[in-house]
């Protein structure tokens, strides 16, 4: 054998190793937990965090997701956003029936992501699929946070759901967000609490520390689509960013945190490369 012949074997079997993860991490998620300690809190709260699921079925009806998240025993679920996909036509049975399914089992809280958000601002290209989706969601046990918060007394914990203009999720471009964007429709904290905020999209992680979310859990990201090994840094972000500074895990910044969940699902680019799906448990807890 000539070496060419040696190049092009080599070539061809680590294209075939590619392929064989994309498709394994394409169809398995992992679940990664994160503990998190503020003299704030005064009960331990934990929660489970599903993000981005995009219409992703584990299993018949998600068993495989419900049943491990019943394992994880929450005691809150939150479901971060991109559950379903905005695609004229596209079914929106999946999501409602997991949103309905897990809600019926826990306290589930729906803070919005730009897919359902694009489903409501755009009814001359999507129809009536938008006040469809609000309906049928609406008829199941879970609370949509839509630039409202409801507030855990006992844990002394906030938590806020923030719906952001559209302008702040466009490609090829760089918005600055304002805390007086933030405050316009979610008016200010009260710092005597644990604020905890759900935003979709992480770029503006300043922002939502600077209005004074003590912990921000976000996702739209997907983990960069694929992470390179070894440094593990995620590829691309939706905005078709390269290498995005935030890509998934936790980040301790401006004197706040976020948690950032790589999502279980796919989208604009369908596949996941050394990057699995991602349930996301947060366990809360005074200080010690």
């Amino acid at each position: 054998m000539n070496l060419l012949n040696i190049i092009i074997s080599i070539f061809a079997l680590i294209i075939l190793i590619l392929l064989w993860v994309i498709v394994f991490d394409s169809n398995r998620f992992v679940v990664r937990t994160y503990e998190i300690r503020d003299k704030k809190i005064k009960k331990p709260l934990r929660m489970a965090v599903v993000s981005d699921l995009h219409n992703k079925v584990y299993g018949k009806d998600n068993y495989l997701l419900i049943d491990r998240i019943k394992k994880e025993q929450p005691d809150v679920v939150i479901l971060a956003g991109d559950i379903l996909t905005a695609v004229k036509g596209k079914t929106l049975d999946i999501a409602v029936d997991f949103t309905d399914r897990i809600s019926k089992e826990f306290h589930t809280y729906y803070g919005f992501g730009n897919h359902e958000h694009r489903l409501l601002l755009y009814p001359e290209r999507f129809g009536n699929m938008g006040a469809e989706y609000m309906d049928r969601i609406g008829k199941t046990n879970a609370r949509i946070l839509d630039n409202s918060y409801d507030t855990f007394e006992d844990f002394n914990i906030r938590l806020y759901g923030s719906k952001v203009d559209r302008r702040f999720y466009k490609k090829f471009t760089s918005i600055v967000m304002r805390t007086e964007d933030l405050e316009s429709v979610m008016g200010a904290v009260d710092e005597g609490y644990y604020n905890i905020l759900l935003a979709h999209h992480p770029d503006y992680f300043y922002a939502y520390a600077g209005w004074g979310a003590d912990l921000t859990i976000s996702g739209h990201v997907h983990g960069g689509v694929a992470r390179i090994p070894f440094i593990w840094k995620g590829v691309i972000s939706p905005a078709l960013k390269f290498f995005p500074k935030y890509d998934g895990g936790e980040f301790n910044e401006y004197g706040k945190k976020m948690i950032l969940s790589r999502g279980l699902g796919m989208h604009t680019i369908p596949i996941r490369l050394f990057n699995p799906g991602e349930l996301v448990i947060i366990d809360l807890k005074p200080v010690e």
